[in-house]
């Protein structure tokens, strides 16, 4: 009973140590090798008034933050709305960005073709006021009804400024079949491209999950190692299914030989937040999803942060809420358990310690 007792009361005492050492690691100083930003894809148009003018356009954007001692794998972060998603808080505290900063992995934020810092489109767009506020608040899952909040919500209800903010940092979205194309393609070459690294992980939201999906099944290199999709809005699907593909958030129909590519990644994890029903469209459709990838050999599951992990309120961006530390925290364990947190250089990982 005594060597039990010891036994239990040094696990504990290692466990807590460890939780106190992660603590330490993730509130210590950013410290970048570099930073910047550079385009990707796109193409070169001729004026049909005078060929002696040209348009660089449909290209995307990625700025990058490059720790100092970095880990091996990129956190390629793809939003559906604004970067900004990816940078704050909702409350303006802490965001993904510098939170996985401070755990030395490589981070690049990316804007889509004909989105944000990479607007320029090789086609006319159009634009009117489309007054969407409200119908956001229900669709990113802030409540029922506007402006009737989940009792239990993440998001800082009594903060107007917050509300401001989350609804003001927006860009222009072209929810269309072929921007999905075009965005998916753009970023499968930035992922063959090497400009950001050899091990990727897609951390997207809302409808670039599924942009993120086609662009795995684009690629031609193994660069991409795994989806992390918090909510996708829309997924891929083989052709040799009775799937119908649909617009703006899909299906997305492709050659099965293609799909299979999503098997071939060491992981892909779907995340919805809490209060979704059962039969939520986008929660079916993943359940679909992770059959047939799992059925072709691959590692796809699903993740419910309030019945599986226990996140009450989680809303449809649960890395902007208000307990994003304990969002962080399950993508810690995904990358640990994938294999996906080691070091660039052996070593580093001691002389990034607390003095």
């Amino acid at each position: 009973m005594w060597k039990l007792t010891t036994y239990l009361g040094l696990f504990a005492a290692l466990a807590g140590g460890k939780q106190l050492e992660d603590q330490k690691a993730w509130k210590r100083p950013i410290v970048l090798d570099s930073s910047g930003g550079f385009n990707v894809g796109g193409k070169v148009i001729q004026s049909p008034y005078n060929p002696n003018m040209t348009l660089s356009c449909d290209h995307g954007y990625i700025e990058y933050f490059l720790p100092w001692k970095p880990r091996k794998t990129s956190l390629f972060m793809w939003h559906s709305s604004s970067t900004q998603t990816w940078q704050n808080r909702f409350d303006g505290g802490e965001g993904f960005k510098d939170k996985f900063l401070r755990r030395d992995y490589p981070v690049y934020l990316w804007d889509a073709p004909r989105l944000g810092r990479a607007n320029w489109a090789c086609e006319p767009t159009f634009y009117a006021p489309d007054y969407r506020d409200q119908g956001n608040f229900v669709a990113w899952n802030f409540g029922p009804s506007y402006p009737d909040f989940w009792p239990d919500t993440q998001f800082p209800a009594e903060n107007k400024t917050a509300w401001e903010q989350v609804t003001g940092a927006r860009y222009v979205e072209y929810d269309t079949v072929p921007n999905v194309w075009l965005q998916a393609t753009a970023a499968a070459i930035a992922a063959d491209s090497y400009k950001v690294g050899d091990s990727i992980v897609f951390l997207c939201n809302s409808a670039s999950g599924l942009r993120a999906q086609l662009a795995a099944t684009l690629s031609n290199t193994t660069n991409t190692k795994a989806i992390v999709a918090y909510e996708s809005y829309g997924y891929v699907f083989p052709d040799n299914v009775n799937i119908t593909g649909g617009e703006p958030f899909g299906p997305i129909i492709v050659p099965v030989e293609q799909f299979k590519k999503l098997a071939k990644l060491p992981a892909i994890q779907y995340i919805f937040s809490d209060h979704r029903p059962e039969d939520f469209t986008f929660l079916v459709q993943a359940r679909q999803s992770v059959k047939l990838i799992n059925m072709y050999g691959g590692n796809a599951e699903i993740l419910r942060l309030g019945k599986d992990a226990g996140l009450k309120g989680s809303t449809h961006i649960a890395f902007a809420d208000m307990d994003n530390d304990k969002v962080a925290g399950l993508l810690d364990k995904f990358l640990e358990k994938n294999k996906l947190d080691e070091y660039a250089e052996e070593g580093d990982e001691d002389s990034n310690g607390d003095d």
